[in-house]
C-alpha cells in the first residue's frame, strides 16, 4: 500500500512539474475565478426548450395516480443510484438498492431484502439530497454524506479522510481522473486543500442563497462549481450528482423523481469527461458547458418513455384479474421479471430466490403457465426457461 502511494505521488508531482513548465492554468486559478459568464442567446433558446419537456413530463406524471406515481419515482431513484455508481466503477445490487429505497420511503413492495451497508450509505445520501431539498446544504450534511458514502474509511485499498475535507499536500496534489487501472486519465487538478475552507463557504452560500439565474442553470452551474473544487478525498463524483438532483428537486418543486441525469450521464460518460477538461481548461465563459448539460438533462427527460412504459406495462399487469389471486412467492417472481431479470429465469433460480423448495417452484411455475401469464423460453438449453406471456 505505501508503495503504489508512492507511485502514485510522483506521477502527481510529475503532473503537477508539467503543467507548470507548460503555463497550464485552471479556472479556479484564473483571478476572476467564480465570475462564470455565458452566451445568453444561445443558453436561452435550449433552456426553453428543457423546461417545457420538463413542465410537460411533470404535468403528464400528475395525471397518473399516486400508486403509479411511486412506481415510477421508485423505478428512478434506483436507476440514479444505480448508475450513478457505475460511473464511479462500482456496480450495486439492484435489489438491494431497490429494497433500501423503498423502505426509506415506507413503500409496501413485495420482496424486500436486506441491503449491505455500502448500498445503505448511497442510498442515504442519494434520498436525502432529494427528500429534503428545501433544507439548507451545510458542511456537517456534506460531511455526513461522505461518511455513508465510506463507513469503513476506506476507499478501494486506501484509507482517506472521512467526514471533512481533503488535506492533502501540494506535492500530492488531487487530480480528477476517469478510466480503469493502467489506462487512467488525469483530466485536471483541483484546488489546493489550503483553499478549501474558504472554496467550500463561498460555494455553500451560494448554493444556499436566493439565485436570479434560472434553478436548472443553476444546477449546471452547481454540478461544475463543486466538481472543480473536489473538496474530499474521494466521492466527488457521487456527491455532485446529488447535490445536483437536489437542486433538479428545487427546478421540479418536488420529492418524486421522474428522470435521471445520472443515468443519462453514464451513457454520455465519455463526452462528460472531456466536456469537463475542456471547461476546466478554458475561461470563465461556461456556454460549451451549459449546452452540454442542458443537452444531455434534456435527453434524460427524454428516456423517461422507457421507465413510464415499464411503470404502466406493471399497471396493466396486475390489473389483470388472473394475476390478482397468485401466491407471495408468484408475486415476488413475476415482479423481478417485470422490473426487467437479469439472465435466465429457471426453477432453480426459482427456488432460489423464493425461498422455496425446487419441487415447490415448479408448481407456482407450471400454475402461471395454466393462467397464461408465463411460457416456456422457445430457445434451447440445459436447462429450461420461463419468460412473462407477450400482451
Amino acid at each position: 500500500m505505501q508503495i503504489m502511494r508512492r507511485i502514485k505521488a510522483v506521477f502527481s508531482a510529475l503532473f503537477a512539474y508539467k503543467n507548470l513548465i507548460v503555463g497550464r492554468i485552471y479556472i479556479h486559478q484564473l483571478k476572476e475565478w467564480l465570475n462564470f459568464k455565458w452566451n445568453n442567446k444561445l443558453i436561452s433558446q435550449l433552456l426553453i426548450e428543457v423546461r417545457h419537456n420538463q413542465e410537460r413530463l411533470l404535468s403528464h406524471m400528475e395525471g397518473l395516480s399516486h400508486h403509479l406515481q411511486e412506481e415510477a419515482s421508485l423505478q428512478t431513484l434506483t436507476m440514479d443510484v444505480l448508475k450513478s455508481s457505475e460511473i464511479e466503477g462500482e456496480i450495486l445490487n439492484p435489489d438491494q438498492v431497490r429494497s433500501s429505497i423503498a423502505r426509506r420511503l415506507g413503500m409496501d413492495i413485495a420482496g424486500l431484502i436486506p441491503a449491505d451497508r455500502n448500498v445503505e450509505g448511497v442510498v442515504e445520501m442519494m434520498l436525502d439530497a432529494t427528500q429534503r431539498y428545501t433544507t439548507p446544504l451545510t458542511a456537517e450534511r456534506l460531511y455526513g454524506w461522505h461518511a455513508s458514502l465510506f463507513p469503513t474509511g476506506y476507499s478501494s485499498i486506501y484509507k482517506i479522510i472521512v467526514g471533512k475535507w481533503r488535506n492533502n499536500s501540494i506535492d500530492y496534489p488531487m487530480q480528477v481522473v476517469s478510466g480503469a487501472m493502467g489506462r487512467k486519465k488525469i483530466h485536471f487538478q483541483a484546488p489546493d486543500s489550503d483553499r478549501l475552507d474558504i472554496e467550500m463557504n463561498r460555494f455553500l452560500d451560494w448554493f444556499n442563497s436566493e439565485e436570479k439565474a434560472d434553478p436548472v442553470i443553476k444546477a449546471a452551474i452547481t454540478h461544475l462549481w463543486f466538481v472543480t473544487i473536489h473538496p474530499f478525498d474521494d466521492g466527488n463524483g457521487r456527491i455532485a450528482r446529488a447535490i445536483t438532483d437536489m437542486q433538479l428537486a428545487r427546478a421540479d418543486k418536488s420529492q418524486q423523481r421522474f428522470y435521471s441525469m445520472s443515468a443519462q450521464i453514464r451513457i454520455e460518460r465519455n463526452n462528460y469527461y472531456d466536456i469537463l477538461e475542456k471547461t476546466q481548461k478554458g475561461t470563465l465563459d461556461i456556454t460549451s458547458w451549459l449546452q452540454w448539460f442542458l443537452s444531455c438533462l434534456d435527453r434524460a427527460i427524454g428516456a423517461t418513455d422507457t421507465t413510464l412504459a415499464t411503470v404502466m406495462r406493471k399497471a396493466r399487469f396486475w390489473e389483470n384479474p388472473t394475476s390478482q389471486t397468485v401466491n407471495d412467492r408468484q408475486k415476488l417472481m413475476l415482479n423481478k421479471l417485470l422490473d426487467g431479470f437479469h439472465g435466465k429465469l429457471t426453477s432453480s433460480k426459482w427456488a432460489t430466490i423464493a425461498k422455496t423448495s425446487q419441487d415447490t417452484a415448479i408448481r407456482d411455475i407450471q400454475d402461471l403457465i395454466e393462467r397464461g401469464l408465463l411460457v416456456k423460453e422457445l430457445a434451447g438449453g440445459r436447462s429450461t426457461s420461463y419468460i412473462l406471456k407477450e400482451e
